[in-house]
């Protein structure tokens, strides 16, 4: 039998993982059957994700985090390793944006508020910078592992408004890059490290950017499906194939990499 994409016994650390993205993912791998490993800061959340992947046949658990924190990642780190032992994928898809790093039609840059753009590249860039350096400790013992970011088609174009995320996101795209060839070097082939930049989702984030309360879309969403080939936003299962594929012995050649899956967004030109 073909094993290229097992993922059976998989050990696989999500952060970010209760948000509308993450929680799909988790159950989807989980349904594959990886072990998972929820981090968030909504417990309540979290827990009741958990419980339903588990409850639908799956492997998964909470552990409470914040990815800003070192110390309380290298814990967490420590008690996935002393239950299961060895960690195999790290899904960092911790995020999110603020509105004084973005800014609105009926302003301009000069009304950017530096601490909120400040915040949002901390969350982001520095969010997944902490959790990649504790969990690929392990991997490194191992001899194998790997580790998937999370970009953003803002990483690729300069939007308007996401001043502050977009600029996190580019840095993701590089740091993805530089790990790849860090690791590689340093550590062997064994270690990977790629990331998806997934196209427009609807997600608690963007729902009121994207869509107005009847469900229909805001100018922003109109300008987003017609800037899409396919015609429309993506669901979260989109992103499930693509991610599988990157944690999964298929992958085995790829490293430093972009994984672009939008509908067509990126290579649209007029």
């Amino acid at each position: 039998m073909n094993k290229l994409f097992d993922i059976t016994g998989n050990v696989t650390v999500i952060t970010g993982g209760t948000g509308v993205l993450g929680r799909t993912i988790a159950k989807y791998l989980a349904l594959e059957g990886a072990k998972v490993i929820i981090l968030g800061r909504k417990e309540d959340v979290g827990r009741k994700i958990a419980e339903e992947i588990c409850a639908a046949g799956g492997c998964c658990e909470f552990m409470k985090t914040d990815v800003m924190d070192a110390e309380t990642v290298k814990k967490n780190c420590e008690d996935i390793l002393a239950k299961y032992g060895r960690i195999d994928t790290l899904l960092n898809a911790a995020g999110g944006n603020m509105p004084g790093a973005t800014i609105a039609p009926d302003k301009n840059f000069f009304d950017l508020q530096v601490d909120q753009f400040q915040t949002v590249l901390n969350l982001n860039l520095t969010g997944t910078v902490i959790p990649t350096q504790v969990f690929l400790e392990p991997m490194v013992r191992q001899g194998k592992g790997s580790i998937i970011n999370f970009s953003s088609m803002a990483a690729f174009r300069p939007m308007t408004r996401v001043a502050g995320y977009a600029a996190a996101k580019a840095g993701i795209s590089n740091f993805t890059a530089f790990m790849a060839t860090e690791c590689a070097m340093k550590f062997g082939e064994g270690i990977r490290v790629n990331a998806i930049a997934p196209g427009f989702f609807i997600t608690e984030q963007n729902r009121s950017l994207l869509t107005n309360l009847d469900g229909t879309y805001t100018q922003r969403g109109q300008d987003v499906i017609r800037q899409t080939p396919f015609g429309r936003m993506g669901d979260p299962e989109e992103l499930c194939g693509t991610i599988h594929y990157l944690m999964s012995d298929a992958s085995k050649f790829v490293t430093g990499t972009v994984a672009v899956v939008d509908g067509g967004f990126n290579a649209f030109a007029m």
